[in-house]
């Protein structure tokens, strides 16, 4: 698996490797036997919220059918280009060069209207603090180019908790602050030949481990009220938390990325989009201790009074593993809403589970209008979860009362080798979990006695192996599969 996972290169040999072709096959036989889904959009029967940035880009229209670069544009050309040696960097992998990155960055923000910059990183070791970047900025790493994260927690300094969270995700109060971080920036770009920016996240996850973490683990590069973002061709490893993290962003890219770290890495999720819109995640490779993607908008009452949705977003072309987590997972943090999503073309192996939708009393929120389509599993303990049971609140003055509603969930060719249990729906008691519909979904593996497990849900079938639940299977005509 090391040449399949060592850079972006390998990516794309991965892609033409026989699973993957084996993969293309089962979807071109499915194809061939059977109509293709293409749901309508639904009309949502809930309030929907302006979202900032949504109107400067079409982002339909704008989008390759096979790329989502065309999204950004050309790729910026920064007239003032410099070196961190500039800025006195030094790349022994010992020497902090915190100082260096905060200078360069200082020089380089006037001229963010002049033309824009671009901090090149050459090859070598660049042991770092946390640092801030500009708008019309460019960050490359160049081949060899390793930036290292600090050891010492005094260089991630405490920062605000998310407004839509209310306080630190798994501390009470402020959180360390980003690796690489930004806010209310405009056309950012993080890139490289293949470089890597490696968190050393190790000393974090052992204050987790043993239960002596004061604040909030940092991600790796976090980057808030920010539009028109490119972050490709990287390897980024061992993040403290959350490895990528757009929040209250529009118009972000992610593309041809490795993302690793050790599967037993507490809650090193390689790509969250959170509370942002028009956002594309394609062609990229992770191994992490969580989900591979998780799009999230927001923390029970926070997150509901913010009311700031994730949408827009496409997920496609992606493929990893993660032991305890899923390939791909919408909430639990949904109380801002979430809704136009489209994941496909994915390969998840040796998982908890493919595809996951979590949520629970308290969220609030909504998540509608999400396709999922041409899902590749092997090994996968189960293969689709709709679960409740998050039972985590940021404090006592959450609302039992605020129900999630789910409408418009699309699931069609779906093929699971290997599964340990059927899916597990499970809703809540008086909410509204509907419009579930399942094509083409066949899952290999299960003993002859496994069944679907279905609560406080309603929905459609067709094709499905095995039988799916009574709760799918009275509406077998109806045209919410069609």
């Amino acid at each position: 698996m090391e040449s399949e996972k060592s850079n972006y290169g390998a990516i794309m040999v991965y892609f033409t490797k026989p699973s993957w072709a084996f993969l293309v096959l089962i979807f071109t036989v499915i194809a061939i036997l059977s109509l293709q889904i293409s749901p309508k959009a639904i009309i949502l029967p809930f309030p929907l919220f302006p979202v900032p940035g949504s109107s400067e880009l079409d982002f339909e229209s704008d989008f390759d059918p096979g790329s989502c670069v065309a999204t950004f544009g050309e790729l910026p050309e920064r007239k003032h280009v410099m070196s961190l040696k500039d800025f006195g960097g030094v790349g022994d992998g010992k020497t902090s060069n915190t100082a260096a990155f905060r200078k360069a960055l200082d020089y380089m923000q006037r001229f963010s209207e002049k033309g824009g910059a671009q901090l090149n990183v050459p090859q070598g070791k660049w042991l770092t603090g946390s640092f801030n970047l500009t708008s019309n900025f460019t960050l490359f790493l160049e081949q060899g180019a390793v930036i290292l994260g600090s050891q010492d927690p005094e260089e991630w300094p405490i920062v605000e908790p998310l407004p839509s969270y209310g306080r630190g995700r798994e501390r009470l109060g402020g959180r360390h602050i980003s690796l690489i971080h930004g806010d209310g920036l405009t056309s950012v770009v993080i890139t490289g030949n293949n470089g890597t920016i490696d968190g050393q996240g190790r000393i974090w996850w052992e204050l987790w481990w043993n239960r002596t973490l004061n604040h909030t683990r940092g991600h790796l590069v976090e980057l808030k009220n920010s539009r028109n973002i490119l972050i490709s061709n990287l390897t980024f490893r061992n993040s403290p938390f959350w490895t990528i993290h757009p929040v209250y962003c529009s118009n972000v890219v992610v593309k041809g990325m490795t993302i690793l770290a050790p599967l037993n890495a507490p809650n090193t999720d390689g790509i969250d989009p959170d509370s942002s819109t028009n956002v594309c995640i394609e062609d990229c490779y992770i191994e992490s201790g969580d989900d591979l993607v998780a799009i999230k908008s927001g923390w029970d009452q926070y997150g509901i009074k913010m009311a700031r949705p994730s949408s827009n977003i496409k997920v496609r072309r992606i493929s990893g593993t993660t032991p305890t987590c899923s390939g791909v997972g919408i909430g639990s943090e949904m109380s801002g809403g979430i809704f136009n999503v489209t994941i496909e073309n994915m390969h998840v192996w040796n998982s908890a589970a493919g595809v996951r939708i979590k949520t629970d009393k308290g969220r609030g929120g909504y998540i509608a209008n999400i396709t999922i389509r041409n899902i590749m599993m092997e090994r996968v303990k189960i293969p689709i979860r709709l679960s409740r049971g998050s039972n985590d609140h940021p404090d006592d003055r959450w609302d039992p009362k605020a129900i999630p509603k789910i409408r418009g969930i699309f699931i069609s060719n779906i093929v699971s080798l290997n599964s340990t249990k059927a899916p597990v729906l499970a809703g809540i008691r008086g909410a509204s979990f509907e419009g579930l519909c399942f094509k083409n979904v066949t899952l290999l593996g299960l003993s002859p006695n496994a069944a679907w497990h279905c609560e406080f849900v309603s929905g459609c079938t067709n094709a499905v192996f095995p039988l799916p639940c009574p709760h799918l299977q009275n509406n077998g005509s109806s045209t919410c599969c069609s």
